[in-house]
């Protein structure tokens, strides 16, 4: 499957903003997200990622594949159900994955017009939107009405970064302040 998805910073008003759509809201979720890197490649390098999510109603392993485009965040992914998260990650781990990170959020979903919103606090970078479309088909069409629906929403500028990439450059930001701060 083809994920389709833009981000965005999110301004104060989003909730509103994505009410005056006629969004309608689905589900709020916390998620746990742990990242691992390969002994083969360097994800960050490839622009993959390999994750297990855990959130209320289970966890799930995930394989990103690399961005398709140079405006949107959108990729192959393979998601699998797993019944012991710790139990997969001790696997990954005994193969060699390393643990790269943890990403922790709320989510709060909404389903407008064929797609899903998804409005996320994480933990250490603030709020976000995400707009996104699933499934096989016209590529091209679900990239044009995720941008649109961005657009629609107020916000043009699209965030290709993931999460894990965000707080990679938060910390190296973090660590060259206090650096400077020494000096």
């Amino acid at each position: 499957m083809i994920e389709v998805e833009v981000k965005a910073r999110a301004p104060e008003d989003i909730v509103e903003k994505i009410a005056a759509l006629g969004a309608k809201l689905l589900v709020v979720e916390n998620h746990q997200d742990l990242y691992f890197n390969s002994p083969l490649r360097d994800f960050i390098v490839s622009d993959e990622a390999l994750r297990i999510r855990i959130k209320e109603e289970g966890a799930r392993l995930t394989y990103k594949g690399p961005k398709l485009d140079q405006t949107t965040k959108s990729r192959l992914e393979r998601t699998v159900k797993i019944d012991d998260p710790l139990q997969m990650e001790q696997i990954l781990l005994a193969l060699g994955f390393m643990l790269s990170a943890q990403v922790r959020k709320r989510r709060t979903k909404y389903s407008y017009d064929g797609v899903i919103l998804a409005l996320d606090d994480v933990e250490g970078l603030g709020r976000f939107v995400e707009v996104e479309a699933e499934g096989e088909g016209d590529y091209e069409g679900q990239r044009q009405k995720v941008l649109s629906i961005l657009s629609r929403l107020g916000l043009n500028e699209s965030i290709r970064s993931s999460y894990l990439q965000l707080l990679e450059e938060k910390k190296k930001n973090d660590e060259n302040g206090e650096k400077s701060q020494e000096l």
